[in-house]
């Protein structure tokens, strides 16, 4: 993984002067988990018991596609910060065909989901939670697609985990106390309720009523829509179906048959919008993926029904820069990152929505290099722009801005007002910080065959409302549209659309064959954690893991795409091993420096070797990310 040396810009180079900050070569830092050398195969995710799922499913012989959808079925189950109720995206590189596939299996707004109907009930913006939050489940189908399409096992197979742990799996501390925490959110819904709370007694509030860590949790309504996802399978081949179709009857029966009508049922009896019609129409898209060419690296992200083209920016921009001169971590180098950071972003928040509707966003404009070296050469080297907006990416594309008038008006919400019109009123279930990094999980797998996926599922995290007898979790992605036009024209609320959502799986290239998949939780953060995790590699020449426990910082400048859309110029979290003198550096520069002994960054990832055909795997030491390898 070592990049070679390349020139360096003099004038960048002098802007590196004493700020470089390397206790000992990058390459030789010890890391606190251990790097993960597999032969066969690799499976990181963000719990261990679903980790152990995919493994699991490569030893009954499936492929990195197969084991994906193992831990994805087992995270949903766990409710670790998604159910299945929620939404899936994913990247996954075909050796058969040689390309990048992306999967978008992301819900869309309801029947009767508009923002006359919001702004009724007083809401600057769709919930944050309950049922009035809810797109149409996405992952069930995304789920199904992936496994029909590129992968080798039975459904009955891949959900065999995932049902046992329906039957009853050891609950982990964190999601027991997140149950406890939102304990009286929960209690107002009586699906919910039944579920997540065992030992409520409304006689004694002091009792604990979530489950205890380590309590076998059981769901066996959630068990039984499994198991009945199995049997349609079953039934399908013993009337002649192929393995194809056998696992698209499942697809059918949730989309369209009894599973559907039940939930249906139980969320508009919970005050839901979601219609048999909304589940009958919505589909999977498969999908092709935008990507650009950094140091010789493609990198591939969805397109801007995510925000992943905002890294793609953001790397267009870094070329400009001679980042390895400036030295990892030194002021200049975080100053330089945050700068370009903010003008992707700012792009991001005006100019990012549902493809599938009208006007179409300027995506080449975006991602053209000559963009982003005129973008480039307007940030100011010394001191932060706390002002940073949207560019024009029309003209890069030939085609003239239809929304000059509103991007002539646009500024970021700040904080103060968070963009709340008078006597409109926002809920506020999580904190401004919890709303900016709202996690997830990831999902990283590879096989031998040359199978490579990344996948970041979310949605129906707990305080989640659960449809009926479903056991499945809604999802809470509503909240990520806007009701207002002049913030950003393309992501406004309307039925059957999908959100701006910031869900991000990564697959990187070299040489046309693949080198990383990388992936991470946690909301607004994602990108730019995941930036930060590319350029420890390429520019600094770490291996995975020592890039997953890397200090990396977080800037709230780009506006929160959850609760009440805020904007934090200039604030910036650094890990406290930043020396003093670093920190004093970027508070002369303008920024408001927040010292953390950790910043948010759970990366997982795999590096496909190809020199030796193995592979490596992370899972960063910030939560309880997983993996194992063979």
């Amino acid at each position: 993984m070592r990049f070679p040396a390349r020139p360096r810009p003099t004038a960048l180079l002098a802007l590196a002067v004493s700020t470089t900050f390397l206790a000992s070569p990058l390459s030789a830092q010890r890391t606190n988990k251990p790097l993960l050398h597999g032969k066969h195969w690799v499976a990181v995710t963000g719990k261990p018991l679903a980790a152990t799922a995919g493994a699991l499913t490569f030893a009954k012989g499936g492929n990195a596609i197969d084991a994906a959808c193992a831990m994805l079925a087992a995270t949903c189950t766990m409710w670790d910060t998604l159910s299945w109720g929620g939404e899936t995206q994913a990247l996954l590189y075909n050796p058969r065909t040689q390309q990048v596939i992306a999967l978008n299996a992301l819900g869309v707004a309801p029947t009767g989901a508009t923002v006359d109907f919001f702004r009724a009930r007083g809401l600057a913006y769709p919930p944050e939670y309950g049922p009035l939050a809810a797109v149409t489940p996405g992952t069930p189908g995304g789920l199904l697609t992936l496994l029909a399409e590129y992968g080798t096992l039975s459904l009955a197979d891949v959900l065999a985990p995932a049902i046992q742990m329906a039957d009853g799996y050891p609950m982990e501390a964190q999601a027991a106390d997140t149950i406890e925490r939102f304990r009286s959110r929960i209690a107002a819904w009586p699906y919910s309720k039944r579920v997540f709370l065992p030992h409520l007694d409304e006689r004694n509030p002091a009792q604990r009523a979530a489950p205890q860590p380590g309590e076998i949790f059981r769901q066996p309504e959630l068990a039984a829509m499994l198991r009945s996802l199995v049997d349609a399978e079953h039934a399908a081949l013993a009337a002649g179906s192929d393995r194809t179709t056998a696992i698209m009857a499942a697809y059918d029966r949730f989309y369209r048959g009894d599973i559907a009508r039940e939930l249906v049922r139980a969320t508009q009896e919970q005050g839901g919008l979601i219609t048999l019609e909304d589940l009958d129409r919505w589909r999977v898209k498969i999908e092709k993926p935008v990507s650009t060419t950094y140091r010789g690296v493609d990198v591939y992200k969805l397109t801007t029904w995510t925000q992943g083209p905002a890294l793609l920016e953001t790397l267009n921009l870094l070329e400009h820069a001679d980042l390895r001169a400036m030295g990892y971590n030194s002021a200049r180098y975080i100053h330089t990152v945050y700068q370009a950071m903010n003008l992707a972003f700012a792009d991001r928040d005006f100019y990012y929505g549902d493809p599938a509707f009208p006007p179409a966003e300027p995506i080449r404009g975006l991602l053209s290099k000559d963009y982003a070296a005129a973008r480039f050469a307007t940030i100011n080297p010394h001191h932060n722009d706390t002002s940073a907006r949207p560019g024009d990416p029309y003209p890069y594309q030939g085609e003239q801005n239809p929304f000059r008038d509103l991007l002539e008006k646009w500024t970021p919400t700040p904080a103060t007002s968070a963009g709340k019109p008078a006597g409109f009123q926002v809920s506020a279930t999580f904190t401004p910080d919890e709303n900016f990094r709202a996690g997830t999980t990831s999902i990283q797998a590879a096989d031998a065959s040359g199978w490579v996926i990344s996948v970041t599922p979310s949605g129906g995290w707990i305080p989640a409302v659960i449809a009926g007898h479903t056991g499945v979790g809604l999802s809470q992605r509503m909240q990520s549209f806007v009701l207002d036009r002049a913030m950003n024209p393309f992501n406004v609320l309307e039925p059957g659309k999908r959100p701006r959502v910031t869900l991000s799986p990564s697959l990187a290239l070299k040489n046309g064959r693949p080198f990383l998949a990388f992936s991470v939780q946690g909301g607004d953060s994602q990108d730019q954690n995941l930036l930060q995790f590319f350029l420890n590699v390429v520019e600094f020449g770490m291996n995975v893991q020592q890039s997953a426990e890397a200090a990396n910082f977080a800037s709230y400048q780009m506006q929160s795409s959850f609760g009440d859309h805020r904007s934090e110029p200039g604030r910036l979290e650094v890990r406290d091993d930043v020396p003093p003198w670093v920190r004093e550096q970027l508070t002369q520069m303008g920024y408001h420096v927040e010292p953390l002994p950790r910043v948010y960054s759970p990366v997982t990832a795999i590096y496909i070797d190809a020199e030796h055909g193995a592979f490596e795997g992370a899972a960063s030491d910030t939560g309880e990310d997983y993996g194992i390898a063979w």
